[in-house]
């Protein structure tokens, strides 16, 4: 009997243990649950010539930022599937070796290609969609809206419960506005697999939309004790309930949450999480008043520049634009400004030309001069979604222009800016912000 993954596709093994430790694995993949490794390496330990396990584990590799580990993996793959007569597996490693090797635009290409062809090949259809995914990473402005087309496109091949494509869907649908259906969808995902972080953070994105962070906190409080600090997004669903403290103003809570589970020293997600939530959360610190104890921002400092010492996803240099400006190391950061600008007229950098006025405008901010720094960044609001990242982490640029604003008594617009986030969703900290226009 022929071997199938967990949405029936056949697989190309003849190892009932091989193809059962596959399954496991992408789905703990698939969840950001820990032991999706170790699943994978005994697939490949039962069949050594399983070529989609190798390429699982490649994708893994990349996720966790260890380049040459999936270089070596998806090269072993292409190995095996070259022999392959299976078009849909080989075309599946085609398309993973493009990520995985950084060809961001060729690979979108190719997952949509395949998608049309295998539309529940769910590893395959899993790369576009996250917050760092290729259509987030694409400098697409509507990716939002990408998304939700994706997924309905598909949404009748998948089965009614799908855990994982209930998760997708819902967090699409809630960070393209329709906030209500996407939670509901990601919590349905949730009730149906809670080993899931991925539905865990999909249904607390949506609460932020929502202006639920009393909710989201206590989603966070209770489901967070069943995850492995080693689990990826560990740390950083602890931030959004740091940002939540933030949002009742009580930043005490927010460095206490900070400190035990988000600051650089003691998290073990990814780094592009690790780098942005420390960033964006002492940026907000710093920005709304309250002071963050010694040492805090060095720490950061310290561990961003070991990660990301050249300039690379935009995403990520919006980050390194932040700290650097914050932390009063100019140079580097007009060095860094200037970079992404050859970037932007070499054609190489996605996003475009959002990503230097972003890295002068905080440059702007820091030195407040906010009359500066609202006349970049007035603009180019329409353009922060070509950063890629979630709602709630962009958010942080319209923060920067809403204070800006405030700082250089342009008061007609900090309130009609107040007023739109206000009609969009209730926020305490906004309607403090509000008052303070008034005042």
């Amino acid at each position: 009997m022929a071997e199938v993954d967990s949405r029936g596709l056949p697989i190309s093994t003849n190892s009932p243990q091989a193809a059962a430790g596959y399954r496991t694995g992408v789905d703990l993949l698939l969840s950001a649950w820990p032991g999706a490794e170790e699943a994978l390496r005994q697939a490949i330990d039962h069949d050594p010539e399983f070529a989609l396990a190798h390429a699982a584990l490649a994708r893994l590799q990349a996720i966790k930022g260890q380049a040459a580990e999936a270089r070596a993996s998806i090269a072993r793959a292409q190995e095996i599937v070259i022999r392959s007569r299976s078009p849909r597996e080989i075309s599946h490693v085609l398309t993973l070796s493009l990520a995985v090797s950084g060809q961001s635009a060729k690979a979108l290409e190719s997952a949509l290609a395949h998608i049309d062809q295998w539309p529940r090949d769910v590893l395959i259809l899993s790369l576009p969609l996250g917050a760092f995914g290729l259509f987030a990473f694409s400098g697409m402005a509507d990716h939002d809206q990408a998304r939700v087309d994706l997924c309905e496109k598909v949404a009748d091949r998948y089965d009614v419960d799908d855990w994982w494509f209930l998760t997708y869907r819902g967090w699409s649908h809630a960070e393209n506005g329709a906030v209500s259906r996407g939670r509901e969808l990601a919590q349905r995902g949730l009730e149906r697999r809670r080993a899931n972080a991925n539905a865990a953070h999909a249904v607390a994105h949506a609460m932020f939309e929502q202006g639920a962070a009393q909710e989201a906190e206590t989603l966070i409080e209770g489901w967070l004790p069943e995850y492995d600090r080693a689990g990826m997004l560990h740390g950083h669903l602890a931030w959004h309930a740091a940002l939540s403290a933030l949002e009742r103003d009580d930043p005490q809570a927010a460095l206490a949450i900070y400190s035990k589970h988000v600051r650089p020293s003691v998290s073990l997600g990814l780094p592009i999480n690790v780098v942005s939530d420390a960033v964006s959360l002492l940026w907000r610190l710093k920005a709304y008043g309250h002071e963050a104890p010694s040492g805090l921002w060095e720490e950061a400092e310290q561990y961003a520049g070991s990660k990301y010492s050249n300039p690379g996803l935009a995403f990520v240099e919006v980050h390194m634009g932040l700290l650097s400006a914050a932390t009063g190391r100019h140079v580097a950061a007009i060095d860094r400004i200037d970079a992404n600008a050859r970037r932007v007229a070499d054609g190489t950098l996605p996003a475009g030309a959002v990503v230097p006025a972003i890295g002068s405008a905080a440059l702007a901010f820091a030195n407040a001069d906010y009359a500066e720094c609202t006349r970049i960044l007035e603009p180019l609001t329409r353009d922060f979604a070509r950063v890629g990242g979630s709602g709630a982490q962009r958010e942080i640029l319209e923060d920067m222009l809403l204070l800006a604003m405030m700082r250089s008594g342009q008061s007609a617009k900090a309130r009609d800016l107040l007023d739109r986030r206000l009609h969009r969703r209730p926020s305490q900290r906004d309607t403090r912000w509000s008052r303070q226009v008034e005042v």
